[in-house]
This record gives structure tokens, sequence and C-alpha cells, in this order.
């Protein structure tokens, strides 16, 4: 399997966290996106979004990082993976949770920090509460269980860890989240954290050159 990645990107790092847990081998393609290599004519044709992550299993292309974590459970985790189960209810809950990262936590993090970084434009602090009111929720759902959706590791937890190191990374404030604390020190035993960390840092470095102090 082809996979297509950038390390600073935090949508790229939740499907490694899968594979990792799951022992899937991935054939790992970087990306240098500032070099614009997704633009490549070879790549669109790959994927005509031209983004990252993107997977190549055989026959099937696919890019959407919760959608490739999914598919990597349903595909090589067996029956009944306790990563992303069979259970309805269950599965609800974690797809919930994929849709709450990708919509409103990384997107307003998103908000948040890109006219900073990408255009140069003075940090709104009305955004960075939008940020931190986003991360209570996330706090909320933590409450009374060691992980996302219960006390065992699932693919919501892959992808959201992937977004909270990253937003650790780049200064966020987190000592007003006691859950989410707690959390991402039971996150960082997963197989492939140190990978995962590694790529938050890079992207946090860059972050805290252009962001102010978050509080």
């Amino acid at each position: 399997m082809d996979f297509y990645y950038n390390i600073v990107s935090a949508p790229c790092r939740g499907p490694m966290l899968t594979a990792k847990a799951l022992n899937v081998d991935l054939n790992m393609k970087v990306l240098d996106i500032m070099a614009g290599d997704q633009m490549k004519p070879e790549f669109v044709a790959i994927n005509p979004q031209h983004c990252v992550p993107t997977l190549v299993d055989g026959d099937l292309k696919l890019w959407e990082s919760r959608a490739i974590c999914s598919y990597l459970v349903n595909q090589y985790g067996g029956q009944n993976n306790s990563m992303y189960p069979t259970d309805t209810k269950i599965r609800a809950k974690i797809d919930m949770l994929l849709y709450f990262d990708m919509g409103t936590l990384y997107h307003r993090f998103g908000q948040y920090v890109y006219p900073v970084m990408f255009h140069g434009e003075t940090a709104d602090p009305t955004k960075l509460e939008k940020f931190y009111e986003a991360m209570g929720y996330l706090d909320s759902f933590l409450e009374g269980h060691d992980y996302a959706v219960g006390n065992s590791v699932t693919i919501a937890d892959h992808a959201l860890i992937a977004s909270v190191s990253t937003f650790e990374a780049a200064g966020m404030c987190m000592e007003k989240f006691a859950n989410v604390k707690a959390w991402i020190a039971r996150c960082k035993t997963m197989p492939g954290y140190a990978e995962n960390d590694t790529g938050a840092m890079q992207f946090g470095g860059w972050a805290k050159s252009k962001l102010p102090a978050a509080k």
C-alpha cells in the first residue's frame, strides 16, 4: 500500500497511528507540499483533489484521513476489531468524534492559526476563544472514561491525538482541560506515537514562530 503524506500534517498522522496499531506496513511516500509535489500530474492522476493523506491499495485510491483510518481497520483489522467495532452504537460514537475532529475541533484550530501562518494576518482572539470552546467539548466527551469512546483505543483516538498533539505543540494552552491532559498522557503509549510527536513538534515550531503566545 502506498501512503502519500507529509509528517507535518496532523491528518496524515492519524492513519499512520491506525496502521501501526494494526501492524500494517505502509509504503511511505513523502510529498513536499511547500514545493508543490501535490500538484504534479502523476499525483493529480491519483487524487484530483491533490491533498494528503492519500492511500493507494491495489485499485483503491482513497483520501480523507478519517476514511483511511476506518478502511484500514475494516480491511485489515479482522472481525469486530475493538478499534472500530461492529456494534452500531459504539461505531456511531466513534464516527461522531471523527466528524467532530474534522468539522469542529481541527477546523476551529485552522481558522485561528492558518490566516496568521500562511497569510500574515493578525491573530484573532475571538477565533482562539472558539477553538477553546471546542476543546471544552472534547474535555467533556472524555469525562468518566480513559479514551474517546470507552476504555480502549479506537480510531477516534488516533485522529484526535494527531490533532491535539499538534495543538499542544503549537502552544495552545491545555491547562484548563484536565480530562484532555490525562488522555494525552495515555495516548503517548500508543504504537507509533513517537513519529506522531515528531510531526507535531515540527508543525509546532513553525506555528510558534508566527503566533502570539496563547493564553
